[in-house]
C-alpha cells in the first residue's frame, strides 16, 4: 500500500500519491469508469483526491461516486471563482464556493480547500484568506491551502495564513524545493505536475504543447534516469524523495495508468546520490527558469 505522510501540522494524513480528478471530469470517461477509477484509488491506498470547479464534471462524479467511503478520503477542491451571480476573487466568491462544493461533492466539509492560482494583489487585500478562515472556524474546511506558482506563491508562503501550499515540483521544476519547501514551518506541501507532463515523449520540440517548457529543459539538463528504469518512476519517485512534499498528484482518468504509479511509488525514494546528482545540474543548467503555471 502507499505510505501516508503528515499535511503539516494540520493533524490530516495523505497518501504520499494522490489522484489529480481532472480527467475524472471529461464527458469521454463513463459514469462506470468514473465509479471503478475512485473505488480502485481508494483501495490502493490513494486517498487525496484532488478536484476543481473547473474540472469539468469531476466534483459531481466525487460526490455521486465515493458515497458510503467519503471518509477514507481525504478531499482537496479550488476555489474563487465559478459562483454564479458572484464577482471572482471576492469574500463572497469563497462563501458561496464553500456551500457550492459541499453541496455538489455530497459532503459536510472539506478537508483541503485552495486558492486557485489566486493573484498576488487578491491575496494581499486579505478578503478572500478572511472567508476561507470563517468557513475553517465554521468546521467546513478543515485545512485552507494556496495552489500557485512564483510571486503569487512566494507571497502566500510568507504570509503565514494558510495550512498548506501547491506547486509543480519535478526534475525539471525545482526552484520550490530550494526556496519553498525550506520555509514551510508548519504548512503542508502537495506537488503537482510530479512527472512533468512526460516530455520525454517527443524527439523533436514539442511547439505548442503545455509540456513544450520541461522539454527544453531536459535537454539543457541532458540526464536520464539511471538504468532500467521508467522516466515516470524516475520522475515520481525523485519528486516524492525530496523533504517536505506530503503528496505528489498525478492526473489521469485510467485505473490502469493509476495503478502504475501506485506500484513506482511503493518502491520508496530514490537512491540520494542520484537525487543530489539532478539538483545539482538543475541549479548549473536553470537560466531563469520560472514556475510554469
Amino acid at each position: 500500500m502507499i505510505e501516508t505522510r503528515a499535511y503539516g501540522a494540520t493533524g490530516l494524513r495523505v497518501s504520499a500519491l494522490g489522484l489529480g480528478a481532472g480527467q475524472l471530469g471529461h464527458d469521454a470517461l463513463s459514469e462506470p469508469d468514473a465509479a471503478a477509477l475512485l473505488a480502485g484509488a481508494l483501495d490502493a491506498g490513494v486517498t487525496l483526491i484532488d478536484t476543481a470547479p473547473s474540472y469539468g464534471l469531476s466534483e459531481q462524479r466525487i460526490g455521486r461516486h465515493l458515497g458510503a467511503r467519503r471518509d477514507q478520503a481525504v478531499l482537496s477542491t479550488k476555489l474563487g471563482y465559478g459562483v454564479d451571480g458572484v464577482e471572482d476573487w471576492t469574500g463572497p466568491c469563497i462563501t458561496g464556493g464553500v456551500e457550492q462544493a459541499l453541496r455538489i461533492l455530497r459532503t459536510d466539509r472539506i478537508d483541503i480547500a485552495h486558492l486557485h492560482s489566486c493573484p498576488r494583489a487578491v491575496l494581499e487585500r486579505g478578503e478572500v484568506i478572511d472567508a476561507l478562515d470563517r468557513a475553517k472556524a465554521a468546521g467546513k474546511l478543515r485545512a485552507i491551502a494556496y495552489s500557485g506558482e512564483n510571486a503569487d506563491l512566494d507571497y502566500a508562503l510568507a504570509c503565514g495564513r494558510f495550512d498548506g501550499l501547491m506547486a509543480s515540483l519535478n526534475p525539471f521544476e525545482q526552484r520550490t524545493a530550494d526556496h519553498v519547501l525550506p520555509a514551510l514551518g508548519g504548512a503542508g506541501f502537495i506537488a503537482k505536475r510530479p512527472v512533468a507532463n512526460h516530455p520525454w515523449r517527443f524527439v523533436d520540440r514539442p511547439v505548442g504543447d503545455y509540456c513544450e517548457p520541461y522539454w527544453e529543459r531536459l535537454q539543457a539538463m541532458g540526464l536520464a534516469p539511471p538504468a532500467g528504469m521508467a522516466w515516470g518512476e524516475f520522475a515520481l519517485r525523485f519528486t516524492l524523495s525530496i523533504a517536505g512534499v506530503a503528496s505528489a498528484i498525478v492526473g489521469t482518468g485510467r485505473l490502469a495508468h493509476l495503478l502504475e504509479n501506485v506500484t513506482w511509488a511503493e518502491k520508496g525514494p530514490l537512491d540520494a546520490g542520484v537525487v543530489a546528482v539532478w539538483r545539482q545540474r538543475f541549479r548549473a543548467a536553470d537560466e531563469g527558469w520560472i514556475g510554469q503555471v
